[in-house]
């Protein structure tokens, strides 16, 4: 077993590994505390790769307490010397991954733990907490919150931007939905696998127009862990490694105003990014996890992340392509967070289940590469606040 105290590197050439990922238990969960949450995801994950927890010497987590990762590492019994707190959203467990990996191959770290946990749903249910219309009130924000402009509201507009500028239709967005619940019906895992149609998606309650309930996320219960260590470890791990190709992020914008086009989100910079560092293109993944708290994410980060050109989203994603069974492009194969789980900054979710996939781990939702092997290429696409932000991993076996 490799130490904690063996002795760190000055090399800036280390390879980065996925090590051990976990979920710790999702949907439902109404007897647990953020907390505990974040320690069952930690320890399973330990538990997949195999590795002691005296080996973590690098702690990142966010939206729990006030002086997170401090408060959460306190109560995994880590003493980490190399922690990040980086708020900015959903993309917030990309970015992390981003920096953990650049701090292990300069040397700053040996294994960092990324760990999150919510009770968003249980705390709702029990009266613990309402459904808040914003982020605050200060700064940039004062001039729109008084006005009502929800986060929903937010995406619903940018969506019909789209529709406006492309001719994008509701069906095509709907037919994102529909697809994310087709995934979902192999996971047994998922919170909802009940198949919906189109017509099901568009009669549903408005909740921002365009978007009806079956457009937005789920809210649930959930946490999950994901360990990165330095390539030396990868001999002492129980599972095959899943190697850290090239990362991405950027931030666009807090108003509205400041944003330039409604149609492009940040993840046109992080990704491209991330496809040049890893020396690969996105004709070449074999599949796509993707930030979708609303169907507009899934449509538009496709584009940005150039699997089709600007305004070609509706046309792309209305042909099954993101289906595991016969898509050719698989998205978001866990069902998503519009079917599968959704407790609040679910980037991590999707770095799980790339790392899953990769290892052929999946089941019955497992994807296979064109040849029929397990698939080699991944990425995963978090995106923050209301296209804010973005983080954007490529990952490879």
């Amino acid at each position: 077993m490799t130490s904690r105290t063996t002795s760190r590197t000055t090399s800036r050439s280390r390879k980065v590994a996925v090590v051990g990922v976990a979920l710790s238990d999702c949907g439902r969960v109404d007897d647990a505390t953020p907390y505990a949450l974040h320690a069952q995801a930690a320890r399973r994950a330990l538990a997949d790769a195999g590795l002691a927890r005296e080996v973590v010497d690098g702690f990142a987590s966010a939206g729990t307490g006030t002086l997170a990762p401090v408060e959460v590492a306190e109560y995994l019994g880590l003493r980490p010397t190399w922690v990040d707190s980086t708020a900015v959203g959903g993309s917030t467990w990309e970015v992390m991954a981003a920096h953990a990996a650049d701090a292990i191959a300069a040397g700053h770290a040996n294994a960092v733990l990324l760990a999150y946990g919510s009770t968003a749903r249980a705390d709702i249910k029990a009266g613990r907490r309402t459904g808040n219309l914003s982020f605050g009130s200060r700064g940039p924000l004062q001039f729109e919150v008084p006005y009502g402009h929800t986060l929903v509201a937010k995406y619903a507009m940018a969506a019909r931007r789209h529709m406006i500028e492309h001719g994008t239709t509701i069906e095509q967005l709907a037919s994102v939905a529909v697809q994310a619940r087709a995934n979902a019906a192999l996971n047994p895992d998922a919170m909802f696998r009940t198949p919906i149609t189109v017509d099901e998606v568009l009669s549903g309650p408005m909740i921002a127009d365009p978007f009806t309930k079956l457009h937005c996320c789920i809210r649930s219960d959930g946490g999950a862990a994901v360990l990165l260590a330095a390539e030396e470890y990868v001999r002492d791990c129980r599972t095959a490694p899943v190697w850290v190709l090239g990362t991405g992020e950027h931030v666009s914008h807090a108003s509205m105003s400041e944003w330039a086009d409604f149609t492009v989100s940040p993840a046109a910079v992080s990704g491209r990014l991330a496809f040049e560092r890893a020396g690969v293109g996105p004709a070449e993944m074999d599949f796509a996890q993707i930030y979708d708290a609303f169907t507009y994410m899934t449509l538009v980060t496709l584009e940005d992340l150039g699997f089709c050109a600007k305004g070609e989203g509706g046309a792309f994603v209305e042909k099954g392509r993101l289906r595991v069974a016969g898509g050719e492009l698989p998205v978001n194969t866990d069902g998503g967070g519009l079917s599968a789980q959704h407790p609040g900054m679910r980037g991590l979710f999707l770095l799980v289940e790339a790392v899953r996939q990769l290892r052929g781990e999946a089941g019955a939702r497992q994807v296979r590469a064109s040849d029929g092997e397990l698939p080699r290429l991944g990425v995963a696409s978090g995106t923050g606040g209301w296209f804010c932000s973005s983080g954007t991993v490529v990952l490879g076996r």
